[in-house]
Protein backbone atom coordinates (compact mmCIF):
# COMPACT_ATOMS: atom_id res chain seq x y z
CA UNK A 1 0.00 0.00 0.00
CA UNK A 2 1.61 2.86 -1.15
CA UNK A 3 -0.27 5.86 0.76
CA UNK A 4 1.56 7.44 3.13
CA UNK A 5 0.27 7.31 6.45
CA UNK A 6 1.35 8.77 10.32
CA UNK A 7 2.12 5.88 12.57
CA UNK A 8 2.18 8.41 15.68
CA UNK A 9 -0.74 10.44 15.83
CA UNK A 10 -1.11 14.15 16.46
CA UNK A 11 -3.08 15.78 19.84
CA UNK A 12 -3.60 19.46 19.46
CA UNK A 13 -4.96 21.79 22.27
CA UNK A 14 -7.81 23.72 21.18
CA UNK A 15 -7.90 27.81 22.72
CA UNK A 16 -8.04 31.31 21.45
CA UNK A 17 -5.40 30.83 18.65
CA UNK A 18 -7.89 28.66 17.08
CA UNK A 19 -11.60 29.51 18.64
CA UNK A 20 -12.43 30.70 15.10
CA UNK A 21 -14.63 27.78 12.99
CA UNK A 22 -12.09 27.76 9.85
CA UNK A 23 -9.05 27.09 12.60
CA UNK A 24 -10.41 23.96 13.51
CA UNK A 25 -11.47 23.30 10.48
CA UNK A 26 -7.98 23.51 8.88
CA UNK A 27 -6.57 21.50 12.28
CA UNK A 28 -8.92 18.55 10.81
CA UNK A 29 -8.00 18.33 7.40
CA UNK A 30 -4.01 19.25 8.38
CA UNK A 31 -3.65 16.11 10.49
CA UNK A 32 -5.17 16.63 14.18
CA UNK A 33 -6.52 13.13 15.28
CA UNK A 34 -7.69 14.12 18.52
CA UNK A 35 -8.24 17.37 20.39
CA UNK A 36 -7.69 18.34 23.82
CA UNK A 37 -10.00 20.68 26.04
CA UNK A 38 -8.25 22.28 28.68
CA UNK A 39 -10.53 22.46 31.38
CA UNK A 40 -8.49 25.04 33.37
CA UNK A 41 -9.70 28.22 31.03
CA UNK A 42 -13.04 29.03 29.01
CA UNK A 43 -16.66 28.11 29.61
CA UNK A 44 -18.67 25.15 28.77
CA UNK A 45 -21.06 26.89 26.20
CA UNK A 46 -17.84 27.52 24.11
CA UNK A 47 -16.47 24.13 24.32
CA UNK A 48 -19.61 22.63 23.31
CA UNK A 49 -19.97 25.03 20.37
CA UNK A 50 -16.07 23.93 19.31
CA UNK A 51 -16.93 19.92 19.97
CA UNK A 52 -19.50 20.72 17.46
CA UNK A 53 -17.41 22.40 14.80
CA UNK A 54 -14.89 19.32 15.22
CA UNK A 55 -17.50 16.72 14.95
CA UNK A 56 -18.60 18.49 11.74
CA UNK A 57 -15.66 18.52 10.02
CA UNK A 58 -14.17 15.30 10.88
CA UNK A 59 -17.24 13.71 9.42
CA UNK A 60 -16.82 15.84 6.30
CA UNK A 61 -13.04 14.10 6.16
CA UNK A 62 -14.77 11.11 6.93
CA UNK A 63 -12.25 10.09 9.72
CA UNK A 64 -12.34 9.34 13.48
CA UNK A 65 -11.35 11.78 16.15
CA UNK A 66 -10.57 11.93 19.63
CA UNK A 67 -11.92 14.68 21.77
CA UNK A 68 -10.37 14.75 25.77
CA UNK A 69 -11.58 16.50 28.53
CA UNK A 70 -8.26 17.59 30.53
CA UNK A 71 -9.30 18.46 34.02
CA UNK A 72 -6.92 20.92 36.14
CA UNK A 73 -7.05 19.09 39.53
CA UNK A 74 -6.01 21.09 42.34
CA UNK A 75 -4.94 24.57 41.24
CA UNK A 76 -1.95 25.06 43.96
CA UNK A 77 -0.52 28.17 43.26
CA UNK A 78 -0.05 32.13 45.32
CA UNK A 79 -2.91 34.41 45.28
CA UNK A 80 -2.28 37.79 44.05
CA UNK A 81 0.44 39.82 45.48
CA UNK A 82 0.57 43.59 46.01
CA UNK A 83 1.94 45.50 43.15
CA UNK A 84 2.42 41.89 41.10
CA UNK A 85 5.99 41.40 42.27
CA UNK A 86 7.99 40.51 45.43
CA UNK A 87 11.37 40.12 46.00
CA UNK A 88 12.79 37.13 47.71
CA UNK A 89 16.63 36.50 49.33
CA UNK A 90 17.91 33.06 50.68
CA UNK A 91 17.60 32.88 53.59
CA UNK A 92 14.21 34.68 53.84
CA UNK A 93 11.32 33.21 55.48
CA UNK A 94 7.90 33.35 53.84
CA UNK A 95 4.19 32.75 55.05
CA UNK A 96 1.69 30.85 52.85
CA UNK A 97 -1.53 31.73 53.98
CA UNK A 98 -4.92 30.07 52.72
CA UNK A 99 -6.77 32.59 55.27
CA UNK A 100 -5.17 35.58 53.85
CA UNK A 101 -7.24 37.55 51.32
CA UNK A 102 -5.16 40.42 50.45
CA UNK A 103 -1.45 40.66 50.42
CA UNK A 104 0.10 43.67 52.19
CA UNK A 105 3.32 43.56 50.60
CA UNK A 106 5.06 41.70 53.74
CA UNK A 107 6.50 37.92 53.53
CA UNK A 108 2.88 37.06 54.64
CA UNK A 109 1.63 35.67 51.35
CA UNK A 110 -2.02 34.42 49.77
CA UNK A 111 -2.46 30.90 48.34
CA UNK A 112 -5.09 29.81 46.84
CA UNK A 113 -5.01 25.48 48.33
CA UNK A 114 -4.43 24.95 52.14
CA UNK A 115 -1.02 23.37 52.14
CA UNK A 116 -1.01 22.96 56.26
CA UNK A 117 -3.62 20.25 55.54
CA UNK A 118 -1.44 18.07 53.25
CA UNK A 119 2.51 19.24 53.85
CA UNK A 120 4.82 18.39 56.83
CA UNK A 121 8.10 19.94 58.25
CA UNK A 122 11.23 19.04 56.37
CA UNK A 123 9.70 18.28 53.14
CA UNK A 124 10.39 20.80 49.72
CA UNK A 125 8.18 23.39 48.35
CA UNK A 126 8.92 24.97 44.86
CA UNK A 127 6.85 27.97 43.57
CA UNK A 128 7.05 29.17 39.41
CA UNK A 129 8.35 26.28 37.68
CA UNK A 130 10.72 25.60 40.25
CA UNK A 131 12.51 29.39 39.83
CA UNK A 132 11.96 29.86 43.58
CA UNK A 133 12.82 26.80 45.94
CA UNK A 134 11.92 26.47 49.43
CA UNK A 135 12.07 23.91 52.56
CA UNK A 136 8.92 23.89 54.90
CA UNK A 137 10.14 24.60 58.42
CA UNK A 138 7.15 24.67 60.43
CA UNK A 139 3.16 24.50 60.19
CA UNK A 140 2.43 27.74 61.77
CA UNK A 141 -1.61 27.56 61.26
CA UNK A 142 -4.08 25.05 60.52
CA UNK A 143 -4.21 27.76 57.36
CA UNK A 144 -0.65 28.48 57.33
CA UNK A 145 2.71 27.12 57.18
CA UNK A 146 6.41 28.70 57.07
CA UNK A 147 8.93 28.18 54.63
CA UNK A 148 12.95 28.92 54.18
CA UNK A 149 13.69 30.24 50.63
CA UNK A 150 16.67 28.77 49.40
CA UNK A 151 17.71 31.24 46.32
CA UNK A 152 17.55 34.81 45.17
CA UNK A 153 14.49 36.31 42.98
CA UNK A 154 10.88 37.12 42.79
CA UNK A 155 7.54 36.32 43.44
CA UNK A 156 4.47 37.44 41.36
CA UNK A 157 0.74 37.14 41.03
CA UNK A 158 -1.03 33.45 40.65
CA UNK A 159 2.70 31.33 40.18
CA UNK A 160 2.09 27.54 40.45
CA UNK A 161 3.30 25.70 43.34
CA UNK A 162 5.18 22.40 43.59
CA UNK A 163 5.45 19.88 46.50
CA UNK A 164 7.01 17.09 45.11
CA UNK A 165 8.03 15.42 48.66
CA UNK A 166 4.04 15.53 49.40
CA UNK A 167 1.90 12.69 49.71
CA UNK A 168 -1.88 14.13 48.61
CA UNK A 169 -3.72 11.10 50.02
CA UNK A 170 -5.96 10.71 47.09
CA UNK A 171 -7.07 14.38 47.40
CA UNK A 172 -6.71 15.60 43.69
CA UNK A 173 -10.19 15.83 42.60
CA UNK A 174 -11.26 19.71 43.36
CA UNK A 175 -15.34 20.45 43.35
CA UNK A 176 -14.48 22.01 40.05
CA UNK A 177 -13.43 18.84 38.72
CA UNK A 178 -16.43 17.04 40.08
CA UNK A 179 -18.79 19.73 38.38
CA UNK A 180 -16.43 19.19 35.24
CA UNK A 181 -16.83 15.41 35.46
CA UNK A 182 -20.95 15.33 35.75
CA UNK A 183 -21.01 18.12 32.81
CA UNK A 184 -18.50 16.24 30.82
CA UNK A 185 -20.52 13.52 30.81
CA UNK A 186 -23.17 14.56 29.25
CA UNK A 187 -21.33 15.62 26.40
CA UNK A 188 -19.26 14.42 23.71
CA UNK A 189 -16.09 13.41 25.00
CA UNK A 190 -14.01 10.02 24.39
CA UNK A 191 -10.96 10.31 27.11
CA UNK A 192 -11.21 12.86 30.28
CA UNK A 193 -7.25 13.62 32.04
CA UNK A 194 -6.56 13.50 35.86
CA UNK A 195 -3.79 15.61 37.20
CA UNK A 196 -1.61 15.04 39.89
CA UNK A 197 -2.01 10.93 39.87
CA UNK A 198 0.31 9.68 42.38
CA UNK A 199 -0.97 5.82 42.66
CA UNK A 200 -3.20 3.58 41.36
CA UNK A 201 -5.57 4.17 44.09
CA UNK A 202 -6.52 7.64 42.77
CA UNK A 203 -7.56 6.18 39.48
CA UNK A 204 -10.06 3.32 40.46
CA UNK A 205 -11.44 6.36 42.63
CA UNK A 206 -11.82 8.22 39.52
CA UNK A 207 -13.37 5.48 37.58
CA UNK A 208 -16.36 4.93 40.29
CA UNK A 209 -16.97 8.42 39.70
CA UNK A 210 -16.95 8.42 35.96
CA UNK A 211 -19.26 5.09 36.32
CA UNK A 212 -21.83 6.85 38.83
CA UNK A 213 -22.42 9.11 35.57
CA UNK A 214 -22.55 6.79 33.48
CA UNK A 215 -19.52 8.21 31.19
CA UNK A 216 -17.90 5.89 28.58
CA UNK A 217 -14.96 8.02 28.53
CA UNK A 218 -11.45 6.39 28.79
CA UNK A 219 -9.21 7.60 31.45
CA UNK A 220 -6.02 9.11 30.74
CA UNK A 221 -3.45 9.65 34.10
CA UNK A 222 -1.21 12.57 33.85
CA UNK A 223 1.80 11.70 34.98
CA UNK A 224 3.23 14.62 36.50
CA UNK A 225 3.97 13.63 40.49
CA UNK A 226 6.81 12.27 42.09
CA UNK A 227 5.67 10.22 43.70
CA UNK A 228 4.23 8.63 40.56
CA UNK A 229 7.24 7.53 39.29
CA UNK A 230 9.13 6.99 42.76
CA UNK A 231 9.26 2.83 41.98
CA UNK A 232 8.91 0.63 38.63
CA UNK A 233 6.00 -0.82 40.56
CA UNK A 234 4.54 2.16 41.15
CA UNK A 235 4.48 3.05 37.71
CA UNK A 236 3.54 0.14 36.77
CA UNK A 237 0.44 -0.35 38.52
CA UNK A 238 -0.62 3.10 37.48
CA UNK A 239 -0.48 1.76 33.90
CA UNK A 240 -2.48 -1.11 34.57
CA UNK A 241 -4.99 0.88 36.19
CA UNK A 242 -5.18 3.53 33.47
CA UNK A 243 -7.00 3.30 29.88
CA UNK A 244 -3.55 5.18 29.25
CA UNK A 245 -0.91 7.90 30.30
CA UNK A 246 0.10 11.31 29.50
CA UNK A 247 3.68 11.76 30.94
CA UNK A 248 3.62 15.60 31.64
CA UNK A 249 6.94 16.30 31.31
CA UNK A 250 6.70 20.11 32.59
CA UNK A 251 5.51 19.29 36.30
CA UNK A 252 7.75 15.92 36.34
CA UNK A 253 10.63 18.28 35.40
CA UNK A 254 10.08 20.41 38.37
CA UNK A 255 9.13 17.39 41.05
CA UNK A 256 12.00 15.29 40.13
CA UNK A 257 14.36 17.01 37.95
CA UNK A 258 15.15 17.52 34.53
CA UNK A 259 17.58 14.43 34.16
CA UNK A 260 15.34 12.10 34.99
CA UNK A 261 12.32 13.15 32.26
CA UNK A 262 14.18 11.53 29.10
CA UNK A 263 14.38 7.77 31.65
CA UNK A 264 10.97 7.93 32.60
CA UNK A 265 9.69 8.33 29.29
CA UNK A 266 10.98 5.63 27.82
CA UNK A 267 10.15 3.26 30.38
CA UNK A 268 6.66 4.03 30.78
CA UNK A 269 5.82 4.53 26.90
CA UNK A 270 7.86 0.47 27.21
CA UNK A 271 5.41 -0.42 30.21
CA UNK A 272 1.99 0.76 28.00
CA UNK A 273 3.18 -1.31 24.81
CA UNK A 274 3.24 -4.25 27.53
CA UNK A 275 0.11 -3.32 28.48
CA UNK A 276 -2.08 -2.14 25.29
CA UNK A 277 -2.37 1.06 26.95
CA UNK A 278 -2.77 4.41 24.85
CA UNK A 279 0.57 7.07 25.43
CA UNK A 280 0.69 10.47 25.11
CA UNK A 281 4.21 12.17 25.00
CA UNK A 282 3.46 15.98 26.33
CA UNK A 283 4.76 19.28 26.88
CA UNK A 284 6.99 21.87 24.91
CA UNK A 285 7.42 19.62 22.08
CA UNK A 286 7.58 22.34 19.78
CA UNK A 287 7.32 25.27 21.87
CA UNK A 288 9.58 27.86 20.09
CA UNK A 289 6.50 28.14 16.99
CA UNK A 290 4.57 29.91 20.29
CA UNK A 291 6.46 32.76 18.41
CA UNK A 292 8.64 31.58 15.23
CA UNK A 293 7.51 29.67 11.96
CA UNK A 294 9.96 27.05 12.81
CA UNK A 295 11.04 24.32 15.25
CA UNK A 296 14.52 24.14 16.39
CA UNK A 297 16.53 21.43 15.75
CA UNK A 298 16.09 20.24 19.51
CA UNK A 299 12.02 20.34 18.95
CA UNK A 300 12.67 18.46 16.09
CA UNK A 301 14.58 15.39 17.47
CA UNK A 302 12.65 15.62 20.64
CA UNK A 303 9.16 14.74 18.36
CA UNK A 304 11.63 12.41 16.22
CA UNK A 305 12.71 10.31 20.03
CA UNK A 306 9.17 9.90 20.78
CA UNK A 307 8.54 8.26 17.32
CA UNK A 308 11.35 6.08 17.41
CA UNK A 309 10.40 5.04 21.33
CA UNK A 310 6.70 4.11 19.93
CA UNK A 311 4.55 6.71 21.25
CA UNK A 312 0.87 6.45 20.09
CA UNK A 313 0.44 10.40 20.19
CA UNK A 314 2.72 13.57 20.75
CA UNK A 315 1.01 16.54 21.98
CA UNK A 316 0.89 20.29 21.38
CA UNK A 317 -0.30 22.34 23.70
CA UNK A 318 0.63 26.29 24.16
CA UNK A 319 1.92 25.86 20.34
CA UNK A 320 -1.58 25.35 19.18
CA UNK A 321 -3.71 26.92 22.05
CA UNK A 322 -1.92 30.47 22.20
CA UNK A 323 0.38 30.26 19.58
CA UNK A 324 1.13 32.52 16.18
CA UNK A 325 1.91 29.08 14.10
CA UNK A 326 -0.88 27.06 15.16
CA UNK A 327 -1.62 25.20 11.38
CA UNK A 328 1.65 25.57 10.74
CA UNK A 329 3.42 23.48 14.14
CA UNK A 330 0.66 20.84 13.31
CA UNK A 331 2.69 20.46 9.60
CA UNK A 332 6.01 20.77 11.32
CA UNK A 333 5.10 17.93 14.03
CA UNK A 334 2.96 15.66 10.54
CA UNK A 335 6.34 15.93 8.59
CA UNK A 336 8.73 15.18 11.61
CA UNK A 337 6.96 11.96 12.05
CA UNK A 338 6.54 10.77 8.33
CA UNK A 339 9.92 11.25 7.68
CA UNK A 340 11.22 9.35 10.84
CA UNK A 341 8.99 6.49 10.61
CA UNK A 342 9.88 6.05 6.86
CA UNK A 343 13.93 6.24 7.91
CA UNK A 344 13.53 4.01 11.35
CA UNK A 345 12.22 1.42 12.99
CA UNK A 346 10.38 1.55 16.49
CA UNK A 347 12.38 0.58 19.25
CA UNK A 348 12.03 -3.07 20.83
CA UNK A 349 10.17 -2.76 24.08
CA UNK A 350 12.24 -4.08 27.12
CA UNK A 351 10.60 -7.33 27.66
CA UNK A 352 10.24 -10.17 25.01
CA UNK A 353 6.45 -10.97 25.71
CA UNK A 354 3.60 -8.39 25.59
CA UNK A 355 0.14 -9.36 28.92
CA UNK A 356 -2.46 -8.45 28.51
CA UNK A 357 -6.13 -8.88 30.05
CA UNK A 358 -7.29 -11.25 27.35
CA UNK A 359 -4.18 -13.85 26.48
CA UNK A 360 -5.55 -14.42 23.45
CA UNK A 361 -5.63 -10.83 22.54
CA UNK A 362 -1.97 -10.89 22.80
CA UNK A 363 -1.19 -14.06 21.68
CA UNK A 364 -3.14 -13.59 18.38
CA UNK A 365 -1.93 -9.90 18.15
CA UNK A 366 1.70 -11.05 18.06
CA UNK A 367 1.05 -13.39 15.63
CA UNK A 368 -0.91 -11.63 13.23
CA UNK A 369 1.99 -9.35 13.15
CA UNK A 370 4.90 -11.75 12.26
CA UNK A 371 2.54 -13.34 9.70
CA UNK A 372 2.07 -9.39 7.73
CA UNK A 373 5.80 -9.35 8.02
CA UNK A 374 6.61 -12.94 6.56
CA UNK A 375 3.93 -12.54 3.51
CA UNK A 376 4.44 -8.97 2.77
CA UNK A 377 0.72 -8.08 3.34
CA UNK A 378 -0.69 -4.72 2.59
CA UNK A 379 -2.52 -3.95 5.69
CA UNK A 380 -4.27 -5.12 8.84
CA UNK A 381 -7.51 -5.11 8.99
CA UNK A 382 -9.58 -5.23 12.36
CA UNK A 383 -13.01 -6.04 13.08
CA UNK A 384 -13.84 -5.17 16.57
CA UNK A 385 -16.44 -4.33 19.42
CA UNK A 386 -14.76 -2.57 22.66
CA UNK A 387 -11.34 -1.86 20.62
CA UNK A 388 -9.20 -4.16 22.38
CA UNK A 389 -8.18 -6.03 19.55
CA UNK A 390 -7.06 -2.58 17.80
CA UNK A 391 -5.24 -2.06 20.77
CA UNK A 392 -2.98 -5.29 21.53
CA UNK A 393 -2.03 -5.53 17.77
CA UNK A 394 -1.22 -1.61 18.21
CA UNK A 395 0.90 -2.30 21.15
CA UNK A 396 3.32 -4.52 18.54
CA UNK A 397 3.83 -1.45 16.83
CA UNK A 398 3.22 -2.90 13.36
CA UNK A 399 4.68 -1.27 10.17
CA UNK A 400 1.77 -1.77 8.21
CA UNK A 401 -1.34 0.33 8.58
CA UNK A 402 -3.98 -0.66 11.12
CA UNK A 403 -8.04 -0.65 9.62
CA UNK A 404 -10.48 -1.16 12.28
CA UNK A 405 -13.88 -1.40 11.91
CA UNK A 406 -16.39 -1.06 14.64
CA UNK A 407 -20.20 0.00 14.81
CA UNK A 408 -19.62 1.78 18.17
CA UNK A 409 -18.89 5.58 17.23
CA UNK A 410 -17.18 5.85 20.89
CA UNK A 411 -14.49 3.02 20.18
CA UNK A 412 -13.95 4.66 16.66
CA UNK A 413 -13.05 8.00 18.50
CA UNK A 414 -11.14 6.20 21.27
CA UNK A 415 -9.15 4.30 18.41
CA UNK A 416 -8.23 7.88 16.53
CA UNK A 417 -5.08 8.12 18.78
CA UNK A 418 -4.01 4.58 18.66
CA UNK A 419 -0.84 3.99 17.03
CA UNK A 420 -0.81 3.32 13.34
CA UNK A 421 -4.77 2.88 13.25
CA UNK A 422 -7.76 4.40 11.30
CA UNK A 423 -10.98 3.61 12.48
CA UNK A 424 -14.21 3.05 10.89
CA UNK A 425 -17.73 2.90 11.70
CA UNK A 426 -20.25 0.48 9.89
CA UNK A 427 -23.33 -1.43 10.62
CA UNK A 428 -22.30 -5.37 11.91
CA UNK A 429 -22.60 -7.23 9.10
CA UNK A 430 -20.50 -10.70 8.59
CA UNK A 431 -18.39 -9.04 5.70
CA UNK A 432 -18.40 -5.62 6.91
CA UNK A 433 -14.72 -5.58 7.44
CA UNK A 434 -13.95 -6.41 3.37
CA UNK A 435 -16.42 -4.85 2.43
CA UNK A 436 -14.97 -1.32 4.30
CA UNK A 437 -11.25 -2.47 2.33
CA UNK A 438 -13.24 -2.47 -1.51
CA UNK A 439 -14.89 0.74 -0.41
CA UNK A 440 -11.46 2.16 0.44
CA UNK A 441 -9.76 0.45 -2.36
CA UNK A 442 -12.43 1.76 -5.16
CA UNK A 443 -12.04 5.54 -3.34
CA UNK A 444 -8.33 5.19 -4.01
CA UNK A 445 -7.26 5.37 -0.48
CA UNK A 446 -5.91 2.30 -0.58
CA UNK A 447 -3.70 2.20 -3.53
CA UNK A 448 -2.41 -1.69 -5.11
CA UNK A 449 1.65 -2.05 -5.30
CA UNK A 450 3.12 -1.79 -8.50
CA UNK A 451 2.56 -4.82 -11.13
CA UNK A 452 -0.41 -5.92 -8.26
CA UNK A 453 -4.01 -6.64 -8.55
CA UNK A 454 -5.14 -7.13 -5.40
CA UNK A 455 -4.52 -5.91 -1.95
CA UNK A 456 -3.63 -8.89 0.47
CA UNK A 457 -4.89 -7.85 4.09
CA UNK A 458 -5.40 -9.82 7.61
CA UNK A 459 -8.17 -9.82 8.98
CA UNK A 460 -8.65 -10.52 12.75
CA UNK A 461 -12.36 -10.87 13.44
CA UNK A 462 -14.36 -13.54 15.82
CA UNK A 463 -16.75 -16.31 15.35
CA UNK A 464 -18.42 -15.12 17.84
CA UNK A 465 -19.89 -11.86 17.08
CA UNK A 466 -21.75 -10.34 20.35
CA UNK A 467 -19.14 -11.45 22.78
CA UNK A 468 -16.47 -8.85 24.02
CA UNK A 469 -12.81 -10.22 24.31
CA UNK A 470 -13.67 -13.50 21.45
CA UNK A 471 -11.49 -12.37 18.53
CA UNK A 472 -10.31 -15.85 17.43
CA UNK A 473 -9.66 -16.05 13.46
CA UNK A 474 -6.96 -14.59 11.24
CA UNK A 475 -7.66 -15.13 7.59
CA UNK A 476 -5.32 -13.82 4.97
CA UNK A 477 -7.37 -11.99 2.06
CA UNK A 478 -7.34 -10.89 -1.24
CA UNK A 479 -9.10 -7.91 -1.92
Amino acid sequence: MSKLFKRTKVLATVGPSVFAEEKLKEMVYAGVNGFRMNFSHGTNEEKQEQIAIIRKYAAERGKAVAILQDLPGPKIRLGEIKDNHLDVKEGDELILDYAMTEHDGSKTLPVQWNLAEKVKVGESLSIWDGKIKTDIIEITSNTAIKVRVKNDGFLMNKKGINLPDTDLGGDIITDKDLADIEYGATQDYDFVAVSFIQTADDINRFRQILASHGSKAQIIAKIETRKAIESEESMEKIVKAADGIMIARGDMAIEAGDEVVPIIQRKLIALCRQYSKLVIVATQMMMSMVDNPQPTRAEVSDVATAVLLGADAVMLSDETANGKYPIETIREMKKVILYTQSHSYVQCIEKSSVVGEYKNYDAMSSAVVVLTDQINADLLVVATKTGATARAIAAQRPKLPIISVTSDQRVANQLALLYSNSAYIRERTPTYALDLVRELKDSGYLKLKENEEDLTIALLSSTERDKVGSTDTIQIKKV
